[in-house]
This record gives C-alpha cells, structure tokens and sequence, in this order.
C-alpha cells in the first residue's frame, strides 16, 4: 500500500525538527564564544515555521493516506490543527525569547535548543494526528524532550528531582495509555480515529466493557498533560525545579499537548461512548478548578509564598476551565469546541506574558517569592503595569477583558450543554481565584520595603534588586503578550471568530 506525502501541509513540524536537528548539529562547530547564535538559529526557525501555517490557511488538507482509502489519513491540517499549531509553535517561540539571555554556564546551549525545538515539533504534530499510533507518538516526542528541559540546570538538586519525579509520573501515565490504546484496537481492529467510531457502534455485546475500559485509559495519558487532577501532583515541583522558561513552556504548550489529544480521541474517535467520558470529564473539570484555586489560596496564605509556584496552582485550576467546554460537547449537539480553543488561545497569551515577567523579576530577586514584587511599580513601572493587567486578565476582571470574555465563552458552553452544576462550580472557583490574584496585584503598587544596611549601601546588586537593564529578548516577550492581550481586551471577538472555524 502507498502513501501519498503532501510536504506542503507537513511544513510546520517539518521545519521545527529541522531546524532542532541543525542546533544539535551546529553546536560541535559553533565556537563558544557565538554559542548565542543558536537560539537566533532556533528564534529564526519557529518564526519559519508559523509562517509557513499561512498557505495551509484555506481548507482542510490530508496527507499520509492510503491510496486506495483516502478516509484513512494519518494527518490533517484543518483549522483546529492550525489554530492549535499557532498556539505550540507560537509559545516555544515566547519560550526561546526568554531563553536567549542565558548563559553557556547556566545551560548547554546546543542541547536546550534542541530539546525545546523537539518538543515543540511534537506538540506541532499532536493536533494534525489522525491515529491513535501517530497520537502517541506525537506525545512521547512532545513529552520525552522536556523531562530533560526540566532538569537542564546544571549542579541544581532540585532541578533534577523535579525531572525525575516528572519523568516517572509521565511514563506511568503513558503506559496506562498505551495498555487502553491496545484495548481499543482489540475491539475495533483499527488504529484511525474515524474508523475507530464507525466500528465501536458494531462492538459485541461481550467486547463493550473492553471497549469501555480501553476509552477510560486512553483519556488518562492526555488528562496528565492537562494536569487535570489527580494528575495534577507533578506540576508545582517541576515548575519551581525547571527553568523557568521551560516552567512557562509546560504551563502552555504541555496543556495545548492534553487537551488537544483529549478534544481527538473524544469527538472524533469515542463519540460512542459520551455516556462514559462525558460525565468523568464534567467531574474532572470541576475537582481540577477547585483543587487548584484552594491551594493557591493556602499557597498565597504562606509567609514566603512563591510567584512559581503560585502560577503553577493557578496553572492547574486554568486547565479545570479547560476541560469544561470538552466535557460539554458530550451533553449538547452544538459544537463546543470553539470554547476551548478560545479559552486555550487566550490563556496562552496572558500566561506567557506573566511568566516573562516573573522571568525579568527573577534576575535580581533569585528566590522569586510574591515578597520581592512589593513596590515593583517604584523600580520597574511598565513591567508592574504590565504583570498587574495579565494577573487581572487571569482573574476575569477589567481591563483584563480578554480574561473575562474567555470566561464568559466557557460558562456559557456548560450552562447550553445543560450542565448547570458545573457551572455554579466554575461561578464559585472565580471568586476564590480573585482572592490570590487581587493580593499579588496589590503587592505591586505597596510601598517598597525598607531595605537592609547591606543591601543600602549598594554592594551586591543582584542582592538589593536594583533595576538591571532587562535583556532585549526578554523586553520583545513581554511587549508581544501585553499588545496581544491588550488588542484582544478591546476586540475579543477576534479569538472567537478565529475558533469558531477552527472545528473538525
């Protein structure tokens, strides 16, 4: 049997792993002194690779089929793969402007980017698979690459038990998705996700439960990326452990990773079975939006509470939100989709603009603690201005009309598909939110702390938190976010029209 190979429509993680392999390549001959070149290399490439998703912009386009069956393509480029394609490679590329100030001596040059740019190619090809073997795949390369990431920081214990403690919680996960993926083609006989459907209506009676069991543990691999709970328990160790690019990486990409993966495997492969994940997923939504935003409130309630390991809790009850539109498409024959991809697209933006700023913070205030950003708007003015609006966009409250919008989008999708309990529960998780997100914004505008004789007398300016000049890397990372949260805050309609086509 021949497969047919459109290049065209393969571009976008073509050109990511190409450009991965080059780094890897070029850092044996690139002297130390121009290692930096590589992540302008690697900056150059993602900026390639989203351009090269404007040509596939007009209609659906299919490759890897077989030529004798063309409804049993491997990949498909259709809008949701591209909407969710703009968001992977639109966050790695954030990722590696955040990365660029970093030294030979913090990280090994050549190979960070070549695991970012890996990963990234994995999470780019997630969304266009069309089997569950290309699914998993496209999983384990999005997922094998970061559990280095994590623990890339040279001579840091703790960088390397939160890559430890990922990488064994992430390959339990896998193999329970792997053993459901062996259930369901057991069942059906097939692989692809259109042909999964057609014969899960024709499965005997004896084979059901099998069936049934294989679906649950196939959502279990894509609900750890999502860290929806009780998944979740990797998340708040390996974003404090990991750098903290790579901690913004996982807070996006890793979630655009599950919850696309999940939207796949539901929709298109399991709509049989609504009955079964339909109502697991309403209840995993709102357990993962409650846990979540509770122990934010018990984090912020510490004396030394981390900004890391603050966003990581509001990471996870974000993915709560998440799930909410998907679980929903089980219950109404409205398409719900778009709510997600909305959400998705809109909480990329704000989240990566918070983490660059955290990221600009932590270069004069190592332990990161919500602490050092007191009186932030005396040194740092626009970066205070700027986390202040991406902390109330994440709340839901103006100016942060971005936030409030997607809000609005994902309550609504519960309360059509009739789920009106999930969206009291989601109405009640907000309010808790504005508790810790109002504290660290009102953090920003305090008084700035008497400081130390030490640190008064000026010796040590990574000690007294002076402000450095900001690397222009990072300054083109924080001004992307905060014009795109800003324009959409004024014309949110343009997410929604742009998700609205961006459904199977």
């Amino acid at each position: 049997m021949v497969q047919s190979v459109d290049w065209l429509t393969i571009a976008p993680p073509v050109i990511t792993a190409a450009v991965a392999l080059l780094c890897l390549v070029a850092d044996l001959f690139v002297p130390e002194r121009h290692k930096r070149l590589l992540g302008l290399g690697a900056v150059a490439g993602l900026t390639a690779a989203i351009l090269s998703l404007v040509p596939l912009r007009g209609g659906e386009r299919e490759t890897f089929c077989l030529t004798t069956d063309t409804a049993t393509c491997s990949y498909t480029a259709d809008h949701f793969t591209l909407a969710i394609q703009l968001l992977v490679l639109g966050g790695a590329l954030l990722t590696a402007l955040l990365s660029l100030h970093h030294s030979r001596d913090e990280l090994p040059l050549g190979e960070y980017w070549f695991l970012l740019l890996s990963s990234a190619a994995g999470a780019a090809l997630l969304p266009a698979a069309r089997d569950l073997a290309t699914l998993v795949v496209a999983l384990e390369v999005a997922s094998l690459p970061a559990f280095a990431l994590v623990g890339m920081r040279r001579g840091d214990r703790l960088s390397s038990e939160s890559a430890l403690k990922f990488f064994l919680s992430s390959v339990t996960a896998t193999a329970v998705t792997l053993l459901g993926v062996s259930f369901v083609y057991a069942t059906t006989g097939t692989l692809h996700l259109t042909r999964i459907a057609a014969e899960l209506g024709d499965v005997p009676g004896q084979l059901d439960t099998l069936a049934k069991t294989g679906v649950a543990l196939t959502l279990i691999g894509f609900a750890f990326k999502t860290a929806a709970v009780p998944f979740h328990f990797w998340v708040p160790e390996t974003y404090v452990g990991a750098p903290l690019p790579i901690a913004a990486f996982l807070s996006v990409v890793g979630k655009a990773v599950g919850f696309s993966g999940l939207i796949l495997v539901t929709v298109i492969a399991f709509p049989r079975y609504a009955d079964v994940w339909g109502p697991a997923l309403a209840v995993l939504a709102a357990v993962t939006m409650t846990a979540g935003n509770v122990a934010a409130l018990r984090q912020s309630a510490t004396r030394d509470w981390s900004a890391v390991r603050l966003l990581a809790w509001s990471s996870v009850a974000q993915a709560g939100y998440i799930l909410v539109p998907i679980a929903a498409a089980a219950y109404s024959s409205d398409d719900q989709i778009g709510a997600t991809v909305s959400y998705a697209l809109m909480y990329a933006v704000v989240n990566l603009g918070a983490f660059a700023v955290v990221a600009l913070v932590a270069r004069t205030k190592p332990l990161n603690r919500i602490a050092d950003y007191r009186g932030l708007y005396a040194t740092r003015p626009l970066a205070a201005l700027t986390l202040g609006f991406f902390l109330l966009c994440l709340a839901g409250l103006p100016p942060g009309i971005i936030g409030l919008f997607a809000k609005v989008i994902v309550f609504s999708s519960a309360v059509d598909a009739g789920l009106g309990w999930l969206a009291v529960v989601m109405a009640v998780n907000v309010v808790i939110a504005l508790y810790y997100y109002l504290k660290w914004t009102a953090v920003l505008f305090r008084a700035p702390a008497e400081a130390p004789a030490a640190e008064a007398a000026g010796t040590d300016p990574a000690v007294t938190g002076r402000p450095h000049r900001a690397p222009t890397a990072v300054t083109v990372a924080i001004a992307l976010t905060a014009v795109a949260g800003v324009v959409l805050s004024g014309y949110p309609q343009l997410i929604l029209r742009f998700a609205a086509t961006s459904l199977f």
